[in-house]
């Protein structure tokens, strides 16, 4: 298949590009270098797909319609997978009115490259976030996710519900999978699991908010990709609109994290607690009866394998 990959240069897409071109198909990526976090470890992710003969890249921001149309304009599209985001609950706390038009009017301009290319099939990466104030874990896919509890939380759901539209109004056959905390090799520098392994590894303190308590559902790279690769693949009869969950489907705790990281670092962790921070949830938990009935998602990375394969790579990757 041919592909367009929004995100590419990011965490999960980068991976994703990589697994598309290994099965053998075309992979055309997208990306504005967001300085969220530096261009150069972005440039690192892509390292390997530079030299890879069915990938091509193009730079730009998915609101800018002559940027899409550049990357665009050199044939027939199978699928869209849009990753592209503003990421993060704290910081969308900050800067709420950002988060809103990147992810809102980005998301509704890839929608519409779709719909010029005749594209009939797109995957949109959402998240564990949309369950918020009314969700009760394990999360549902028809949990009504009426309460988000942040402002990118509310920018995911808001994706879901334009993409339900676009299904109804041009017959978009449209997958939206809900990524319940990713982690892995390349993951964010600012995500829990990266910065604490290097303050860690530095012996530097590191920030707990609350009483340690609060408890994620945590899910491997490799994993993920295994979800959205089925997405992409999914025979379907007719177009549709489908949510699916994608999570490890087991919860560990901030201090059980704190203490796998240190046992796979062999170093002790130098906590500092401070207050509960708005926005985030409780606990979160995946029910991942509906994406294994239909994907045939199933997790096979546990957290501590997981933790022992980031810590590896951590070790062994550029500063």
């Amino acid at each position: 298949m041919r592909i367009l990959v929004t995100g590419a240069a990011g965490f999960i897409g980068s991976h994703l590009a990589e697994r598309l071109c290994a099965r053998g198909d075309e992979v055309v990526g997208f990306d504005s270098f967001d300085p969220f976090y530096p261009r150069p470890t972005k440039e690192q992710n892509l390292a390997r797909l530079r030299g890879e003969a069915r990938f091509a890249f193009f730079e730009g921001d998915i609101r800018d319609v002559a940027a899409l149309g550049r990357a665009t304009g050199g044939g027939r599209f199978d699928v869209v997978v849009h990753l592209a985001a503003l990421a993060g609950v704290r910081p969308s706390l900050a800067e709420p009115a950002r988060y809103a038009d990147v992810n809102l009017v980005g998301t509704q301009r890839v929608i519409d490259a779709a719909r010029a290319m005749d594209v009939r099939r797109f995957v949109f990466a959402s998240s564990s976030s949309v369950y918020g104030g009314d969700s009760e874990p394990p999360f549902k896919e028809s949990d009504l996710c009426l309460k988000p509890l942040s402002p990118y939380a509310a920018t995911k759901r808001a994706g879901e519900l334009m993409l339900s539209t676009a299904h109804h109004l041009y017959g978009l056959d449209v997958s939206c999978l809900r990524f319940f905390t990713v982690y892995g090799p390349r993951q964010r520098p600012d995500l829990a699991i990266h910065k604490f392994a290097r303050l860690i590894e530095a012996g530097t303190r590191i920030a707990l908010f609350g009483d340690g308590s609060t408890s994620r559902d945590y899910t491997f790279i490799d994993d993920i990709v295994d979800g959205v690769a089925a997405a992409i693949d999914e025979a379907v009869m007719a177009p549709g609109f489908r949510l699916y969950n994608l999570g490890g489907s087991r919860t560990t705790t901030l201090l059980g994290l704190v203490e796998l990281l240190s046992q796979a670092l062999g170093k002790k962790a130098i906590v500092e607690w401070q207050p509960e921070q708005p926005g985030d949830m409780t606990r979160t938990l995946a029910d991942l009866t509906l994406s294994g009935r239909a994907l045939g998602y199933a997790p096979k990375v546990s957290i501590e394998e997981g933790i022992a394969r980031f810590v590896t790579w951590l070790r062994s990757s550029p500063a």
